[in-house]
């Protein structure tokens, strides 16, 4: 069973940056793919950036492209989200989810396809 704790969450200005970590157990990392996705109230679970296993295949929302920057360490077994030039409408619960094995470019963004899930973080973007 993988079980996801993540952490970093916070209030930043806008403008400003975060660094998200997901800690991974029961499973070692280079067999997972994680997502980063995130919840702001009123509005549905939406994949932010993700990262295949294996291929090392990546995703990330047009919102993110350019700002956001996903990576993982196999050794310490975490993947990070570094979020640059954040902007209020970033503001949500930031959730990791996992699951063992690849998963294709197409399918990368949808919870579905995730089983486990971290308990979330909150990131708040405000002056």
């Amino acid at each position: 069973q993988v079980q996801l704790v993540e952490s970093g969450g916070g209030l930043v200005q806008p403008g400003g940056s975060l660094r998200l970590s997901c800690l991974a157990s029961g499973f070692t990392l280079d067999y997972l793919t994680i997502g980063w996705f995130r919840q702001a109230p009123g509005k549905q679970r939406e994949g932010v950036s993700c990262i295949s296993s294996s291929v090392g295949d990546t995703y990330y929302a047009d919102s993110v492209k350019g700002r956001f920057i996903i990576s993982r360490d196999n050794a310490k077994n975490t993947v990070s989200l570094q979020m640059n030039s954040l902007k209020p409408e970033d503001t949500a619960i930031y959730y990791c989810a996992g699951r063992p094995g690849s998963l294709s470019q197409d399918y990368l963004s949808d919870p579905k396809w995730y089983v486990s899930w971290g308990q979330g973080t909150q990131v708040t973007v405000s002056s």
